[in-house]
């Protein structure tokens, strides 16, 4: 489902740009292998708990649960640039639709978290709407923000506002730095009631990586912003 929402929707972008649309099938195949080796990758090496056993660890490298998404982003991104270049795709504009893919992707990836209860969930809370995950992955029967619920939410709503915005802004790349800050700004913030440990003062792994991606993504709008005030005829 993941994969194919993620296809459906380049596919549109593509055609709506004028770009071949097997394009779309060569991305989502190498992002998929890519993407799916980089997110389990992630998850065992960094996010799964320090007590388990070998034998623990391999069970959560062949399921199919614990997977992260920065592990993933990173092995997809190297995939799809190698892919794009080697068609010689206009990479701002393809960039451009992966930006809605993948805030749409992520949406619909959380809620095989939330289905596997894999440690993505939160810390301890009181809240009406706190969950335990007693058969999870990784089980708790405390009651706990449920962390991946707040994920699906937020990416679907980057997801629709990207898609709206998407016909108003003409500047190829623009809105993919968009997704950049707004995607990641929203993962920096959930960390905060997530249970995954600090590793510099109070900040998680992910929390580091969200913050060089939205100054990334900043530094790229401001970038093309300059570029366009600059010559503003192209």
């Amino acid at each position: 489902m993941l994969f194919l929402s993620a296809l459906l929707v380049l596919k549109a972008e593509f055609r709506r740009k004028g770009i071949a649309t097997d394009l779309a099938e060569s991305l989502i195949t190498g992002a998929m292998i890519g993407g799916l080796v980089g997110a389990k990758l992630y998850f065992v090496f960094f996010e799964t708990p320090s007590d388990y056993s070998w034998r623990q660890t391999l069970d959560v490298l062949f399921s199919g649960s614990g997977v992260t998404f920065y592990g993933g982003f990173v092995f997809a991104a190297v995939t799809a640039i190698v892919i794009i270049r080697r068609r010689k795709a206009p990479l701002a504009i393809v960039a451009d639709a992966l930006g809605l893919a993948l805030a749409l992707g992520y949406a619909i990836g959380r809620i095989g978290c939330q289905l596997a209860g894999d440690g993505d969930y939160g810390k301890p809370t009181d809240l009406p709407w706190a969950m335990s995950y007693p058969d999870g992955v990784v089980p708790t029967l405390e009651k706990v923000h449920p962390a991946p619920v707040y994920e699906t939410l937020i990416g679907l709503g980057t997801f629709g506002f990207l898609w709206l915005l998407r016909k108003y802004i003409a500047m190829p790349g623009l809105l993919f730095s968009l997704y950049l800050v707004l995607a990641n700004s929203a993962r920096f913030a959930v960390e905060f009631v997530r249970i995954n440990p600090p590793v510099i003062g109070t900040l998680t792994a992910a929390q580091l990586i969200s913050l060089v991606l939205v100054v990334s993504g900043a530094g790229i709008g401001c970038s093309l912003a300059r570029r366009t005030e600059t010559n503003p005829h192209g």
